[in-house]
């Protein structure tokens, strides 16, 4: 091979995923998921190449070493294993996918001398650490909070601070941190925000005695109907959801014929009432009773969590 014809399929695979980055580029930012799973195909290709499909994607689509063994494939390339646990998301298993695809499976990058070939897969992965070290170095949610002003508009800033950066994770851990306040003899459970109901075995979020709660920044069909499911048990289903996401709920649960059986409150009024009835009984100031409420919010995060930057600060 010439140094022309060697240095043309350097250039080819720069632009790969120049695109491919470019294609899984959704709401303006790409998803760990994809950056993580990435790492794992061009891992892939370290150490085999070509690779065959067979070899590298599950029968159920996954790309393998994406789950189990994550944290390790990621720490060999610099990057610590609390940037992402497992690949949870369809669409990073399809991005992994596309990226062997449009790197031929690795057959033209198998053209080049080993040692070669192995400095490109390097500086490959290095654009996608870089990514994943700019996430890792983002600030913690620091907000500006009036005390003069009502509780309901104080969970409002936190829920607009974090909308289109947490993915509902800021949504439900409030929540859960509001009932540990308010149950403190109580056992509230906490789960990472993204593992499904499914997954874990879980009726909701959170279940205390016959009370189900269902959190989420998006009411959709599918929430709705594991709360009608809750009905039928016995259960007594509540719908928690951003205020501006309340009469979506409402209509949804309608067309669902669930609306008399369901409780939909926004997720701004559940957490002042209870700020209110906490200052009231402790006979203290509204302000430090959301402060404690952030504390513990803090503590579950990041128990959980790993994105840490969701950690809330109040300046």
């Amino acid at each position: 091979m010439t140094r022309s014809e060697a240095e043309l399929i350097r250039q080819r695979s720069r632009e790969v995923l120049a695109a491919w980055l470019e294609s899984c580029t959704r709401h303006g930012k790409i998803s760990r998921n994809t950056v993580a799973v990435g790492i794992v195909v061009l891992d892939h290709l370290m150490r085999e190449c070509p690779t065959q499909r067979a070899t590298v994607i599950s029968q159920g689509g996954e790309v393998t070493g994406a789950r189990s063994g994550l944290g390790v494939t990621l720490e060999r390339y610099g990057v610590p294993r609390k940037y992402l646990k497992e690949v949870t998301t369809r669409q990073g298993h399809q991005d992994g996918q596309r990226l062997f695809e449009q790197l031929e499976w690795g057959h033209r990058l198998a053209m080049l001398p080993i040692d070669d070939r192995h400095e490109l897969l390097q500086e490959l992965i290095g654009k996608l650490r870089n990514r994943a070290d700019k996430w890792l170095h983002r600030q913690n949610l620091k907000l500006d909070l009036d005390r003069r002003s009502a509780p309901t508009t104080w969970v409002h800033v936190i829920i607009q601070s974090a909308q289109g950066r947490s993915g509902g994770i800021v949504e439900q851990q409030l929540v859960g941190a509001k009932l540990a306040k308010r149950f403190p003899g109580v056992s509230v459970p906490n789960h990472p925000a993204h593992a499904a109901d499914q997954q874990t075995e879980r009726l909701g979020d959170f279940t205390i005695s016959k009370i189900v709660y269902h959190v989420t920044s998006a009411p959709s069909r599918d929430v709705l109907r594991k709360c009608g499911k809750n009905t039928k048990m016995g259960l007594w289903p509540v719908l928690l959801t951003p205020r501006d996401q309340e009469n979506r709920a409402r209509v949804l649960a309608h067309d669902e014929g669930v609306e008399d059986a369901l409780t939909i409150i926004s997720i701004e009024d559940f957490v002042a009432m209870n700020i209110i009835e906490l200052a009231t009984q402790e006979n203290t100031d509204l302000f430090k009773v959301l402060m404690e409420i952030l504390d513990i919010y803090n503590k579950r995060l990041s128990e959980v969590e790993t994105d840490l930057s969701l950690r809330i600060e109040i300046r």
